[in-house]
């Protein structure tokens, strides 16, 4: 056989190296097979990296403490778009917690993390992550303007935040708890989708953001039972975190970050690839 003849199929084709993970399509990256109990791993390593490096931890738990503040102050008087917001601004984590992902990864490759490199880190993929950020506050901000038209058709007038809140727990008013859950359902189930681990992915490798987003829809789509036990484990950190005046949300979200990094680690990492 010359240099120029095409390479045998069969056995002999078994010889050629696979195409670099650059080279892989949003449908062919191997995915690991994941199992009930992994979540709770990816929360322990997620607490394990918030105490290596707890300083940085805690200037971005303070952010997300903050952003919380400035829901309720900038949103008293639309109180619909402060519990959608309130309820949802953390599923745009993945995107503020680029800077976690960044410090999980320094610790993995056994380096000392950075606040200042970690704040930079969207820098690595400047356009893609921009893109990625932009999409996902758009679905949130369309669905604060959606939670906003089930209230206005549900009451007359608004009522404040704490009227809002006894609203959706009086089994009076079914009809506007199907409503707004349903719509809340809708978007928050999206946004999860194509967000699970598509900026750690963005981070870890040369990817575009649609490419991203469809990577994490077809993990979703593909491994929905563990993938739907860590959406519940996140829902239920943040909902306890945000009680006590959004002051849990200190730990709660940087460890909800640097376990996120872990999740996809196991999941679309290099890792997962080699256990494929």
């Amino acid at each position: 056989m010359t240099s120029d003849d095409p390479a045998p199929l069969g056995a002999a084709s078994g010889s050629l190296a696979p195409p670099p993970a650059e080279a892989l399509t949003a449908f062919d990256l191997p995915l690991a097979r994941l199992r009930i109990g992994d979540p709770p791993c990816w929360l322990a390593a997620g607490w394990r990296d918030f105490r290596l490096c707890p300083g940085l931890g805690l200037f971005y738990g303070g952010c997300f403490v903050s952003m919380g503040w400035m829901l309720m102050l900038v949103f008293r008087h639309a109180p619909a778009y402060t519990l959608a917001l309130s309820a949802g601004f953390l599923l745009v984590g993945p995107f503020l917690c680029t800077g976690l992902y960044h410090a999980s990864r320094a610790l993995e490759r056994g380096e000392r993390p950075s606040l200042s490199a970690s704040l930079l880190a969207w820098r690595e993929r400047p356009g893609s992550m921009a893109l990625f950020g932009g999409a996902l506050l758009i679905l949130e901000m369309l669905w604060g303007r959606a939670a906003l038209i089930v209230f206005a058709l549900s009451f007359d007038g608004m009522p404040d935040f704490r009227g809002s809140l006894l609203a959706l727990l009086d089994p009076q008013n079914l009809g506007f708890i199907v409503a707004y859950l349903g719509v809340g359902s809708v978007f928050a189930g999206l946004i999860y989708a194509v967000s699970a681990v598509s900026i750690p992915l963005l981070l870890d490798r040369p990817a575009d953001a649609i490419t991203a987003a469809l990577v994490s829809l077809r993990l979703v789509l593909t491994q929905t039972g563990v993938m739907l036990v860590w959406a519940a484990l996140i829902v239920v950190l943040v909902v306890l975190a945000m009680l006590p005046g959004f002051l849990g949300l200190l730990v709660v979200g940087p460890v909800l970050g640097h376990a996120s990094w872990h999740a996809y680690r196991s999941t679309v990492g290099t890792a997962a690839a080699a256990s494929n």
